[in-house]
Formats: structure tokens, C-alpha cells, sequence
């Protein structure tokens, strides 16, 4: 009958090989085949498991042959002593696109095979080369990238059918991750370098087309200055962004960006000449915005300076009076940023900004600063 079945598909010209791709049929379901992901900064953290049951065994998991403590030699042809697979089947995969840090211990980017050696009080975190194992029954540990103490959180409330990766407690740079089954909680904190990560993921992008688009660039040296890194570089984006050459148009977010990263270079009077071109081309909210961060700063005398400008240019629009009323408070004079809180009140173009103001008085009426 093969050879029938060959001979057929000879002659119509479809080659044929003995092996063939094999039907993809659904599995019994035993183990859940799972993948979760977490966008952390810029850092894609993604892991790869199965998902095995408790089906009955609770308070048998532990310690036992299902989860065993230590490092245990698991039969079938396994001769190593060898963690817990940290879930079913194929062993657990994690990936980090960028260097990150395990409950504070540095490890480099890339995937690695998942392995947990379990104690009654105490976990060790393994993350191993070897991402294509069965289970640990193939444990290597010369093979060991990094290994990380924890500690497990035992008698949670509820009790967890099936085995599941977790992320919890985000931050700006750190996430908790961790693995929940039956009554038991392991976690570890996934960290990373925000300010590291994000800008040589800049800087890569704008090797490339990027470097060409001037709003790209803009974005960059903003970036930059915003978190106080990268000065000289950022300073060549954003001369790029409104060079003529690439069509850049000198708006006030690119110019002021870049007086702000002459002033951290040390370029005061350049970025003083810089900064009177762009409150000439910026919007009232863009120049009530820039004497804003002047008070900030506690550069009183120079944000009343731009707060004037800002009310002469705009003659007296929105939020112009508003503006000299932080100028005058900050100032000390109570009486004038009273006087521009109400007419500010009488322009309000929405409740939000109507209550601030309504506030704004209340608090000079009581004979207080803003």
C-alpha cells in the first residue's frame, strides 16, 4: 500500500519524503500550555509554561515527588540531581529583552530555561542556558547563568487549581512576578535601569530612519533633558530636528528644548537668546507653560518677566491672567494676584479650571500665598 501511495504522488509530481509534518491535534489538557507577558519601560519580559493541576492533592505538593525540595534525581533515564521544573512538561522559559535584575542580581538579556529549587522556608531561583529541556529530568548546572534566593509565601487564602506566573507591584522600574499554585506564593522583583535602557533604545532608533524625522529627534533631545542624561548627543538631535535641511520648523517645544539643554551645558547666554525666539512663536498655554517651570525653580523675578510677556503678547487672553496671578503671589503681592485670580475666573473656559481659580481666590482672600 506504501508503495502505491508513493508511486502516486510521484507521478503528480508532489515529492514525498517518509517522515511527514505531524497532525496537530488538541492535547487531553492535562497541563495548560500558557505565555504571559509584561511590557516593564521598555523591556519585554515574556515566560513560557505549562500549567499543571492540583486535582485533589492539596497539602501534597510540597516536599513531595509532584514538587520536591532540593535538587533530586528524578528517574526515567535521569542520573543528575536536578531542581523542580517550576511547572509541567517542557521546562519554563523566560525571556528579558534587556539586562534587568532578579530580586537585585544583575543578569544580562535573552532567554533562559526556569528552574526553582524548592525548601520549606527558602526558594533558589535558577535561570539556566538550557531553554529546550523536558522538565529538569536533563538539568545541567554548569549551564547556570544566575541562581537568586526568594522566599515563599505559604497558607494564602485561596487555593490555586492550577499553577500560574503572576505580575504585580508595577513601578516605573520594577515589577513582582511570581509563581502561584495550590497555597503557595513564590515571588522575585524583575528590575531594570529605566534611564539606561530607555535611552540606548533611543539611541538605537535613532541610528536608523529615525534619525531622519525631525519630530523623532525632537522627542529624543526632549527625552534627554527631561531626565538629565545624554546632554552633547541630544544637543546634535535636536540641531538636526530644526536644521533646514530636513525641513525641521523652529517651534517653541523645539526651541526651548534646546535652550534648556544649552542651560545644562553651561550656554546660558545662548540659551537666553534662545528662549526670547521661542516665546516669540509660542502659543499662550506653551509660554504660561515655560513661566510655570520657572517658578519651579524658584526664578521668581524671571517667570514674572515671561508671565508679563505672555499677557502684553496675548492681550490679556486666557490663561495670560492667570499667569500673573502665580507671578504676583509668588512675588508677594497678594493684592495684584487677587485682582488677576478674578478676572481669570470671569475667562475660565471649563469647570476644572473655574474650580482651581475659585480656590486660587479663596486662598488669597485668607491673606495666603498660592
Amino acid at each position: 500500500m506504501k508503495r502505491i501511495v508513493i508511486l502516486f504522488f510521484v507521478l503528480m509530481g508532489i515529492s514525498y519524503t517518509a517522515t511527514t509534518q505531524r497532525l496537530q491535534l488538541p492535547d487531553n489538557g492535562a497541563n495548560y500550555k500558557n505565555k504571559i507577558s509584561r511590557k516593564l519601560a521598555l523591556t519585554d519580559i515574556d515566560i513560557v509554561y505549562n500549567s499543571p493541576g492540583v486535582k485533589g492533592r492539596e497539602g501534597k505538593i510540597w516536599g513531595t515527588d509532584i514538587a520536591h525540595y532540593g535538587f533530586a534525581i528524578l528517574g526515567y533515564g535521569s542520573v543528575v540531581e536536578s531542581p523542580w521544573r517550576a511547572g509541567a512538561d517542557e521546562n519554563t522559559s523566560i525571556t528579558f529583552s534587556t539586562d534587568v535584575t532578579i530580586n537585585g542580581v544583575p543578569l544580562k538579556a535573552g532567554k533562559y530555561g526556569f528552574f526553582i529549587a524548592l525548601y520549606p522556608d527558602s526558594c533558589t531561583l535558577i535561570f539556566n542556558k538550557n531553554t529546550e529541556a523536558w522538565g529538569s529530568y536533563f538539568y545541567n548546572k554548569e549551564l547556570d547563568v544566575v541562581r537568586v534566593s526568594t522566599k515563599q509565601q505559604k497558607d494564602q487564602k485561596e487555593s490555586k487549581e492550577r499553577l500560574e506566573y503572576t505580575f504585580s507591584k508595577q513601578t516605573a522600574q520594577s515589577v513582582e512576578v511570581a509563581v502561584e499554585w495550590e497555597r503557595w506564593r513564590i515571588p522575585f522583583t524583575v528590575g531594570v535601569d529605566r534611564i539606561k535602557t530607555t535611552l540606548t533604545a533611543i539611541q538605537t532608533q535613532l541610528s536608523g530612519a529615525l534619525g531622519f524625522d525631525p519630530p523623532a529627534l525632537e522627542a529624543g533631545a526632549q527625552w534627554c533633558l527631561q531626565n538629565n542624561v545624554n546632554f552633547e548627543q541630544a544637543l546634535h538631535w535636536i540641531n538636526t530636528a530644526v536644521a533646514p535641511t530636513l525641513g525641521g520648523v523652529k517651534t517653541f517645544n523645539a526651541l526651548s528644548t534646546k535652550a534648556g539643554l544649552l542651560t545644562k551645558l553651561g550656554r546660558t547666554q545662548e540659551a537666553d537668546a534662545l528662549m526670547k525666539e521661542a516665546m516669540e512663536t509660542g502659543t499662550a498655554l506653551e509660554i504660561h507653560g515655560y513661566a510655570r517651570q520657572l517658578l519651579a525653580q524658584k526664578k521668581v523675578n524671571e517667570a514674572m518677566e515671561v508671565f508679563q510677556f505672555n499677557y502684553k503678547k496675548y492681550k490679556g487672553a486666557f490663561p495670560t491672567n492667570a499667569g500673573l496671578m502665580r507671578g504676583y503671589s509668588a512675588s508677594g503681592d497678594l493684592k495684584n494676584a487677587l485682582k488677576y485670580a478674578k478676572l481669570a475666573l470671569a475667562q475660565s473656559p471649563d469647570e476644572g479650571n473655574k474650580k482651581a481659580l475659585e480656590a486660587a481666590i479663596k486662598t488669597l482672600e485668607a491673606g495666603k500665598a498660592l
